[in-house]
């Protein structure tokens, strides 16, 4: 099977971050543990076709309207805003983001605009929210979009496990 990753393939790796994956953080995923491996294999699969790697990370002010609906985390300038380690190292472009979806309020169309980009391969949590969102938003722009599914968690399997075939449904995202 041929690689889904082109030069104009950009693999987004969404809300990897210390607040979301490390062990009791304000916002812990504890799957998220479970991809951070795979996350990595695939930035150098991506990297090796000549695709691009962006980063699309929660970064809040102190007060967002967010945090009253979820705890105050990924504080932007702050250690729980960051790339987990093990991913960190690998960053390339990186997108600040204050809701669900990668698009909304953020640069990342005209970023992948710059970068020739008509491919999206969408990696990291949470499968239901930040990557369901981003997708929408993706296919509603006319990205072809593709789903890492070893590469994605959420909170609960059955979440996960809708989020992807929704996604499939209505986006035509593919699982890869």
């Amino acid at each position: 099977m041929a690689s889904i990753y082109t030069p104009q393939t950009a693999f987004l790796v969404i809300d990897m971050l210390n607040d979301f994956v490390l062990e009791s953080a304000p916002l812990e995923v504890p799957a998220a543990r479970g991809i951070v491996n795979n996350i990595a294999s695939a930035i150098s699969e991506a990297k090796q076709a000549g695709a691009k790697v962006v980063y699309v990370c929660d970064a809040h002010d102190p007060e967002d309207k967010e945090f009253s609906e979820w705890p105050k985390h990924c504080v932007r300038g702050t250690p729980g805003a960051q790339v987990v380690e093990g991913l960190r190292h690998q960053q390339d472009v990186l997108v600040e983001k204050t809701r669900y979806s990668g698009f909304f309020g953020t640069n990342l169309e005209e970023v992948l605009r710059r970068l020739g980009v008509n491919t999206l391969v969408l990696g990291g949590i949470l499968t239901d929210i930040c990557i369901y969102f981003t997708a929408a938003d993706a296919y509603m722009r006319g990205y072809r979009v593709a789903v890492l599914t070893e590469g994605v968690a959420a909170l609960s399997l059955e979440d996960h496990q809708w989020a992807l075939r929704q996604m499939e449904r209505l986006f035509n995202a593919t699982p890869v």
